[in-house]
């Protein structure tokens, strides 16, 4: 069985991923699935890159470890592959102890050969992309990858000697067209950078702390791209030593890295040339694909209006999501996304085309045979021809599909598979079942052409399997059968004749009121603003609470038995009067459970007694009485204060019965 080993880029732990970022390993789960179901040994991997400078300091800024933050952040990338049953075989993490010991091994050995140096670095630095950059590679001032600030940085570092491989690269590209895909992007790599000539590149760090340490120089830590990149050989087996495992040796060279267009000049021209030093084979094949852009702006989290994986299955469910990322972008050009667009594939393709076309054929089996497709009788004339144009979509769409799969056109490729359900429902608009039903002489053509559909159909759904697996496994249970292997694809006639299908027909896909996924979608935003605004509230509050935190003098410790011998109980206020002849006190009368007690407290200059009615408030109620300016007090109510004396009551946080006990 021929190998196929299939990677995508490793999601940086800097955050949540919005449905851009989870577009790719979902294009790469469907062209694993289906070359696993053409009968290659698909090897997939993914995951997590955790180190970096931009982690050290989100993690500074959380209050955590830079280890407690990404294993937060890669805990959710994961949990969102699993959600879109992205079928990858590993799942990488840069912190994973094998892969660091051996990216120390390689950084260890590039040295020793004289491929890196020491050397210092002075330029213009941008902390999101990590990477250095000259005035002129800027574009207006800013970084040329992300159009955000660079910073004025210098500091010692370790260089990697681009230049001395440039030119075998160069000639590796020219005579492996294959090489980077589309071709757009192996020009942009040849004109803007490789011809131009290649700078040495900084593969170390000391200004900070988060990343796998130089073990023979300790200051240093190893640069993120040279840890990163690496992860697609140690993932496998790689051994800089010399002692690869057996693994590694049947699946490398990858047979294709997927990746986004942003990241194609690190993975075309530093990751051959760091394996060129390795003596290492290339990758087969690097495609680097468009963006998926929110069709009203930029998806961004001050903006509230970023979309996540997870929110899109909550509104249409996981396939559904699956089919509009993959259908919706284009080969070499960015694909857009809107609730829009979104609700009318869904009920467009999904819900018609698809949907309708197995609920219709279903049902009418069910209406008219019982539920049992019998085969029915060969037809002859203007039927055979209606019927063998059926099958000639059918049987030829495998291939169609396989082509488009082969140049990494996953969109046509589904848009091959969908022109096969149209073309069921196109067959059964021409032979009219409904009409075949009333006439008792037409019964044996009824049941060849429903049994045509539902063989149709199991052949469209096996081909449908690696881009919608669960809907593809839905539909084979409704038709009481299984799945087909791509050998059975090219034939017909396959569905077992006298099987019966189910009762009731489920709905794959229901259909979507724009207006009301709108409606969602905006609360949704506005919870989530909602949310940020107070987290930032918070913040704000707490910084203002340190600078206006009250200390006062610690009173000697108590044990629980000295606690315990004190009552704290919830009292409502049902009356109160100023104390004649006092300037500070106030009389209340607060109900405690099924008992009032009269009350005197200091807090005149604060509260008036009519806003005193009707508070709930905590009372120490088994101190003893007292006379306060000639008025007896059975026990006291609890305040706060502040560094200028400032008194408040004390009241429940929610709503509680008089009497409740404080404990």
């Amino acid at each position: 069985m021929e190998k196929y080993y299939i990677t995508t880029a490793i999601a940086y732990t800097s955050g949540k991923p919005h449905i851009g970022n989870n577009y790719e390993v979902v294009l790469a789960d469907s062209i694993a699935r289906f070359k696993r179901a053409q009968g290659y040994d698909v090897f997939f991997q993914t995951g997590t890159d955790e180190h970096g400078q931009k982690i050290e300091l989100k993690a500074q800024e959380a209050g955590i470890t830079p280890k407690e933050f990404v294993d937060n952040v890669a805990g959710t990338i994961q949990g969102l592959c699993d959600m879109l049953h992205v079928s990858y075989d590993k799942f990488i993490r840069t912190t994973d102890t094998p892969h660091e010991k051996q990216v120390q091994k390689i950084f260890k050995k590039l040295y020793e050969q004289g491929d890196i140096y020491k050397g210092a670095y002075e330029g213009l630095y941008c902390t999101p992309c990590e990477s250095f950059w000259t005035e002129s590679q800027l574009v207006d001032g800013k970084c040329p990858d992300c159009g955000r600030e660079v910073k004025p940085a210098k500091e010692e570092a370790y260089f990697f000697k681009m230049s001395k491989y440039a030119d075998r690269l160069i000639e590796h590209i020219n005579t492996h067209p294959e090489f980077i895909q589309p071709v757009s992007r192996k020009n942009e790599m040849m004109n803007n950078f490789l011809l131009p000539g290649l700078q040495d590149l900084c593969v170390s760090r000391t200004s900070f702390k988060w990343g796998i340490p130089v073990d023979f120089d300790e200051k240093h830590v190893v640069y993120v791209w040279l840890d990163a990149l690496s992860n697609y050989i140690t993932g496998v087996g790689y051994d800089a030593d010399g002692s690869s495992t057996e693994q590694y040796k049947k699946l490398w060279p990858a047979d294709l890295h997927l990746i986004g267009k942003d990241i194609i000049r690190f993975h075309t021209i530093y990751w051959p040339i760091f394996l060129m030093a390795l003596g290492e084979p290339l990758p087969k094949q690097i495609f680097g694909h468009p963006w998926l852009l929110q069709g009203d702006g930029k998806m961004s989290k001050s903006k509230g209006n970023v979309i996540y994986a997870d929110d899109l299955v909550d509104f249409f469910g996981v396939d559904a999501v699956r089919y509009f990322v993959l259908h919706e972008m284009p080969f070499e050009n960015d694909g857009v996304i809107t609730w829009e667009l979104m609700v009318e594939r869904l009920n467009s393709d999904l819900a018609n085309t698809l949907g309708n076309l197995v609920n219709r054929t279903i049902s009418m089996t069910n209406q008219y045979f019982g539920g049992v497709l019998s085969g029915g009788s060969s037809a002859a004339g203007e039927e055979a021809a209606l019927d063998d144009d059926l099958k000639a979509v059918v049987t030829g769409t495998l291939a169609k599909t396989s082509a488009k799969m082969e140049e990494l056109r996953v969109a046509d490729a589904l848009t091959e598979i969908f022109a096969l359900f149209k073309r069921c429902n196109k067959y059964i608009d021409e032979t009219e079942p409904w009409k075949l039903a009333k006439d008792e002489t037409k019964k044996e053509r009824l049941a060849a052409v429903l049994y045509h559909l539902a063989d149709s159909i199991i052949t469209g759904a096996s081909l449908l399997a690696p881009f919608l697996p669960e809907t593809a496994e839905k539909i084979a249970r409704q038709f009481n059968t299984t799945l087909r292997s791509f050998d059975e694809l090219t034939l017909t006639g396959l569905y077992p004749k006298g099987n019966t299908v189910t009762k009731e027909p489920e709905i794959l896909f229901a259909r979507q009121d724009i207006k009301k996924v709108k409606e969602k979608a905006d609360a949704m935003y506005a919870e989530r603003r909602a949310t940020e605004e107070a987290a930032h509230a918070g913040d704000a509050a707490q910084a203002a609470g340190a600078e206006n935190a009250v200390d006062i003098e610690a009173k000697a410790e108590i044990t629980y038995d000295d606690f315990a011998k004190l009552q704290f109980q919830v009292g409502e206020i049902i009356a109160c009067e100023a104390v004649p002849k006092s300037k500070k006190l106030l009389c209340s009368q607060v109900k405690i459970g099924s008992q009032v007690k009269q009350i005197v407290s200091g807090i005149k200059a604060y509260y008036t007694p009519e806003e005193m009615v009707g508070k709930k408030v905590m009372v120490l109620v088994n101190l003893k009485p007292a006379k306060l300016a000639g008025v007896v007090s059975e026990g006291m109510l609890l305040c706060a204060e502040d560094a200028e004396g400032n008194l408040a009551l004390m009241t429940p946080e929610k709503d509680m019965p008089a009497g409740a006990e404080i404990c």
